[in-house]
């Protein structure tokens, strides 16, 4: 398939994926970067550190629209969000300050383990 006719199939898919579809595909997308990074072993820092950042965004996210008073969600539901997000939050800027492979893998379960639930594969 050629580069053209992968983007426009990427974009047809985002424009008519639900919104779950999209938070499922965007963690999938972040535990496979933070994969790539753990099992490479000539992956660099630069590249640590590039899954790192992506993931470290996509759950800012997350966390801010589980803060936000319009967010349609129960209170329970919201609240069990943010409190995984700030565990994510908290261990991706660890990993940013030190990275160290190993450490990856709870990260990258999370992230595959919610788009499941999201996917409805849990």
């Amino acid at each position: 398939m050629s580069s053209a006719a992968a983007q426009a199939y990427a974009r047809v898919a985002t424009a008519t994926s639900s919104p779950r579809d999209i938070e499922a595909q965007a963690l999938l997308k972040a535990a496979n970067k933070l994969h790539v990074a753990m099992t490479d072993p000539d992956a660099t820092y630069a590249q640590m550190s590039e899954a790192l950042i992506y993931n470290r965004k996509l759950w800012s996210i997350f966390l801010s629209e589980a803060q936000r008073d319009e967010n349609p969600q129960p209170l329970h539901v919201r609240q069990n969000i943010a409190n995984i997000s700030v565990f994510v939050l908290s261990q991706t800027a660890a990993l940013q300050i030190s990275p160290q492979r190993e450490h990856f893998k709870p990260l990258i379960e999370i992230n595959r383990n919610i788009a499941a639930g999201l996917s409805g594969r849990a």
